[in-house]
């Protein structure tokens, strides 16, 4: 069996219900779920098909660089396709042989925003693509990363308008075997979902994929850095109890109503659809919500303080004038809150 054979890539999203989707994949006994790799976003952007803008080399030499390095090849960018292929196949290889385990589950949401590199990298790997709907992804994204500050969220990462085109463009086109998977669905029916995930994978369906927590015995190992830190580690099965929670985050917020519309004006009615949550149908809830102008209270744990600070660190930064400290801070805010 080919690596290709053996991977299994999760598609969506920041907040959609990724790592809990992981997690229980991670329960088959066939399957590794190790933590994201970030793996192939790098390259990705080597200057063939993409490009960083910054970085301590020339991006435009490379790039120019890059393209004439294909074109000098025998087989051109089959050659160079199968140069990357080979470097990541030994690294998901070695990640294979360590587990024991058949297939490799690669769950890195920035690889939704490199999909056509992914798709020539790997066309023959099996891909699930999940959904959520739109203001649940950006509720919890605002909500778990920068402490209900939609604006200071949006500023970092305008998260709806760059990955709902890319992913539902991936979903009209099919350029490689996907099943589309939606996360109101999984936590709804999550016994019918997960058999038709294995279906789609050609496993066999596990009751531990459904009870990832254990229900009472030893809790299902997982490898550690699989994203959510809180809800699915509190959990023990999927639950319907998140399916609505943005909502009641955004209804008692006018400032958090004006924005969602505004980035849905932003969005196309064919992404939306095919996304599987309809505009009208998410208009009509935004419409049904009345603030009262209560002022929401914040949770106090660990996590909650944490990323307090590395938003308001974030926000103020450039006050600060402590040198290497303050950029090395800088950094880690920049990737936490990614």
């Amino acid at each position: 069996m080919s690596m290709q054979e053996r991977l299994v890539f999760l598609i969506g999203s920041p907040r959609s219900g990724s790592t809990l989707t992981a997690r229980m994949l991670g329960a088959h006994p066939a399957l590794f779920a190790p933590p994201e790799t970030h793996l192939l976003t790098p390259l990705a952007h080597l200057g063939f098909y993409g490009n960083v803008e910054k970085a301590p080399y020339d991006p435009i030499i490379t790039r120019q660089g890059a393209h004439e390095l294909v074109r000098a090849l025998p087989g051109g960018e089959a050659d160079y396709l199968a140069a990357l292929r080979a470097c990541s196949d030994v690294i998901y290889q070695r990640l294979l042989e360590a587990s024991g385990r058949e297939l490799l589950l690669e769950k890195t949401p920035a690889y939704a925003l490199v999909l056509d590199f992914l798709a020539k990298l790997y066309p023959e790997a099996k891909y699930l693509v999940l959904t959520r709907h739109p203001l649940a992804v950006w509720s919890s994204y605002v909500e778990s990363f920068f402490d209900g500050d939609q604006d200071a969220a949006h500023q970092n990462n305008p998260l709806l308008e760059r990955y709902v085109p890319a992913i539902a463009r991936l979903l009209r086109e099919s350029p490689v075997p996907l099943l589309h998977v939606r996360y109101e669905t999984l936590v709804e029916t999550p016994e019918a979902e997960m058999r038709r995930i294995c279906a789609f994978l050609g496993i066999d369906f596990e009751p531990r994929m459904v009870d990832y927590g254990g229900e009472g015995k030893a809790p299902v190992k997982v490898a550690a850095g699989l994203g959510d830190p809180i809800t699915v580690a509190a959990e023990t099965r999927p639950t319907t109890k998140y399916v609505a929670k943005w909502a009641a985050d955004m209804a008692d917020d006018a400032a958090k109503l004006v924005q969602a519309r505004q980035i849905l004006d932003r969005l196309l009615d064919e992404d939306l659809e095919t996304w599987g949550h309809p505009r009208a149908g998410i208009v009509a809830q935004l419409d049904a919500m009345t603030p009262s102008g209560a002022k929401k209270r914040r949770p106090w744990n660990r996590y909650a303080l944490e990323r307090r600070l590395l938003v308001r660190l974030r926000k103020n930064i450039h006050h600060n004038a402590f040198g290497r400290l303050v950029q090395r801070i800088r950094f880690v805010c920049d990737v936490l809150l990614r």
